[in-house]
């Protein structure tokens, strides 16, 4: 149980707070997606002060602080929360996952859920690392955590090093540089026949869609865009129904949701047009459809675009 809901909150950082529409179609907050939480948020039916931590990787402790709140901590429906500002960390030559959560006290498996990272934990110069939520009123112990991150001496590392006795010591940075997805001029493959009852953009009433929603008789095969690796293929993200994510060499993600089967799993290899899944309505919807998105990297474009 346990393995499944770390599990959903990993994938939560790539499909993460999502609206939906009159009609049923699944529609995705593009301000949270890949993206830094906004510093005010709507409650709306169905929300608490836990569900909207999670949503916007916040602990929920911070959330309660910056909001004054005591118990019950009861929330009504158009009452408007802050968010804590968030922080990153720029990653330098010589860093490890361990130095900086040490560094800015934030503890190693957040750090790690957070920021999407898996074992060994490898790092690379230039990377940004999310440092969860930090109160904005609470700039004295981020200042510190700055000041403390131009101080750190050779004595410290060594007594870090004592401690942790036969533990097998994280992975050090690389010193290759983080590269962005490169541009893309191929076209992706339309993932699956059908009639597009949903586009990319703004929706109406600050709602927004950040793919395309194609809809298709259920059955009909959900075919791989471009050749890459399956990063998720599962149902735990409430909501999403059968998920699948596919990286590609190059950088770009592609994410297709609501199927009624999945005929990949995690860590395969796929090429352009292999049959992944077929088309269902799981999740969030009603009618059979397949929710299809593009990203370069964190940033979601209009599939369109890259569709011949």
């Amino acid at each position: 149980m346990l393995k499944s809901f770390l599990k959903a909150a990993a994938i939560c950082l790539i499909l993460n707070g999502c609206y939906f529409s009159n009609d049923g179609i699944r529609l995705i907050n593009r301000d949270t997606l890949f993206g830094t939480p906004p510093s005010m948020v709507r409650v709306e039916k169905g929300d608490t002060l836990y569900s909207i931590s999670r949503r916007y990787s916040i602990p929920l402790k911070d959330l309660i602080q910056i909001n004054g709140l005591r118990p019950p901590y009861t929330l009504k429906v158009g009452q408007t929360l802050r968010l804590p500002s968030t922080q990153y960390h720029i990653v330098k030559k010589g860093d490890t996952l361990y130095s900086v959560s040490r560094q800015y006290n934030v503890d190693l498996t957040t750090l790690s859920r957070v920021n999407d990272l898996q074992p060994p934990y490898t790092l690379h110069v230039g990377q940004k690392l999310l440092l969860s939520g930090t109160i904005s009123g609470n700039s004295r112990s981020y200042q510190a955590a700055q000041d403390k991150k131009a101080s750190v001496s050779s004595a410290s590392k060594s007594k870090t090093a004592q401690t942790s006795g036969k533990k097998q010591a994280p992975k050090k940075v690389s010193s290759t540089p983080y590269t962005p997805p490169k541009n893309r001029t191929a076209k992706f493959l339309w993932p699956v026949k059908g009639t597009v009852v949903s586009n990319f953009g703004v929706i109406g009433k600050g709602r927004k869609n950040d793919g395309i929603n194609i809809k298709a008789a259920r059955g009909t095969d959900v075919k791989a865009a471009d050749k890459g690796t399956v990063a998720y293929a599962g149902n735990e993200l409430k909501g999403f129904g059968n998920l699948i994510l596919i990286k590609h060499t190059d950088g770009w993600i592609t994410a297709y949701a609501h199927n009624d089967k999945l005929l990949v799993k995690k860590g395969q290899k796929v090429i352009k047009g292999e049959k992944i899944a077929t088309v269902g309505s799981t999740g969030s919807v009603d009618s059979p459809q397949l929710h299809f998105e593009v990203r370069a990297g964190k940033k979601a474009v209009d599939p369109r675009k890259y569709l011949p």
